[in-house]
C-alpha cells in the first residue's frame, strides 16, 4: 500500500472529516459554511482541514474578491487510488469466494 492512500485511510478514519468530504462533494465551501454545517468550533473545523489538505483530499482557494477566505474543493486523484485498491481487494475476494464454492461443490458430488 503507498503511503498516499495510507494518509487517505487515516483522513477518512475520523467521522467529522467523512462528512466533510460528503458536505464538499456537493460543492466546494468555505470553512466557515462546513464548521456551522457540521457543529463544530472554527479551530476544530480547521484541523480537520488540515489533515485533510496534508492526505491530499481537499485544496483550499482564496477567491479574488478576499484573500482571506478560504474556499475548499476534493481533490480527485486520492479518491481514485483508494478506488483502484477496494477494486483490487474486491476482485481478491471474489477470487476466493469462487474457488471456496467450486471446492465445496466438487466434495457435494
Amino acid at each position: 500500500m503507498s503511503e498516499a492512500l495510507d494518509r487517505t485511510l487515516a483522513a477518512l478514519a475520523d467521522p467529522h472529516r467523512r462528512r466533510t468530504i460528503d458536505l464538499l462533494r456537493e460543492r466546494p465551501r468555505r470553512a466557515g459554511e462546513l464548521a456551522d454545517s457540521l457543529g463544530l468550533t472554527p479551530p476544530a473545523m480547521s484541523r480537520h482541514l488540515r489533515a485533510l489538505r496534508q492526505s491530499g483530499l481537499v485544496e483550499e482557494s482564496h477567491p479574488d474578491f478576499d484573500a482571506r477566505v478560504r474556499v475548499y474543493r476534493l481533490r480527485a486523484e486520492p479518491m481514485a487510488e483508494l478506488k483502484a485498491w477496494l477494486d483490487a481487494a474486491a476482485d481478491h475476494w471474489a477470487d476466493q469466494l469462487s474457488a471456496l464454492k467450486a471446492h465445496v461443490e466438487a466434495k457435494v458430488r
